[in-house]
C-alpha cells in the first residue's frame, strides 16, 4: 500500500499537534481559559490542532474514516519503532512472540527508507564462557537480522555485532539482571 506524500505530511502534523497538546501545563490564562493550543473536541465531534495565530489548523472531523484509520495505523507503527531492545530466554536465540510485531514495524520502516542503516548488537548474560557468550550474542543478532530481512529490510542496511557478556545493562548475578542482559539492541545510524 503506497501512501501519498500529502497523507504522510498530514499524519505527521496531526501527530506533532497531538504531542504538543498533551504537553501543555494546564495553567489557566488571565481570561480563565487553559494555556493549551489544542481544542479537545469541536462541534462536529472531531479534534482540532491549531497551528498559528491565523487560527488555521488541522481538524480530524475533516478526515475520512479511511484517513483516520491510516493515521492511527501510522502512529501505532511509529510507537512500535520506539522499542529497540529485544530480550531472549536463557541460552537461546529464538525471537519471542511479543517482539515479532515490533520487529515487523522496524522491517517496514527499513524497507521504506533504503538509506537508513541499523546496527544489531547481540548480548548475553554472564553465565558461560566468554567465547560461548560471544557466539550466543552473534546468534541472537543474526536471528533478528534474518527476521528483518524476511519482512522487507535489505541485508545491506544491517550490521551485526556481538558483545557477549562484555556490556551488561545491569550488573549482578540474579535472574532479573541476567534477563535484562540477554538482549539485542537496534541502533539506528
Amino acid at each position: 500500500m503506497k501512501v501519498s506524500a500529502q497523507n504522510k505530511v498530514f499524519a505527521m502534523l496531526l501527530s506533532f499537534g497531538l504531542v504538543a497538546g498533551c504537553s501543555s501545563t494546564g495553567e489557566t490564562m488571565d481570561d480563565g481559559s487553559y494555556g493549551s493550543d489544542v481544542a479537545a473536541i469541536d462541534q462536529e465531534g472531531g479534534s482540532t490542532v491549531y497551528g498559528g495565530a491565523e487560527g488555521d489548523g488541522v481538524s480530524s472531523s475533516s478526515l475520512s474514516d479511511e484517513e483516520r484509520q491510516e493515521a492511527r495505523a501510522q502512529a501505532e507503527q511509529e510507537a512500535l519503532r520506539n522499542i529497540t531492545t529485544f530480550y531472549f530466554d536463557f541460552d537461546t536465540s529464538e525471537i519471542k512472540q511479543d517482539a515479532r510485531d515490533v520487529l515487523v514495524a522496524h522491517a517496514r520502516y527499513l524497507a521504506s527508507n533504503p538509506r537508513q542503516q541499523v546496527r544489531l548488537e547481540g548480548h548475553a548474560d554472564e553465565r558461560g564462557s566468554k567465547e560461548y557468550n560471544l557466539a550466543l550474542g552473534e546468534r541472537r543478532a543474526n536471528a533478528v537480522e534474518r527476521f528483518l530481512v524476511v519482512n522487507g529490510a535489505s541485508r545491506g542496511q544491517i550490521e551485526t555485532v556481538s558483545y557477549g557478556e562484555e556490556k551488561p545493562v545491569v550488573r549482578g548475578s540474579s535472574e532479573s539482571a541476567w534477563a535484562q542482559n540477554r538482549r539485542v539492541e537496534l541502533i539506528f545510524q
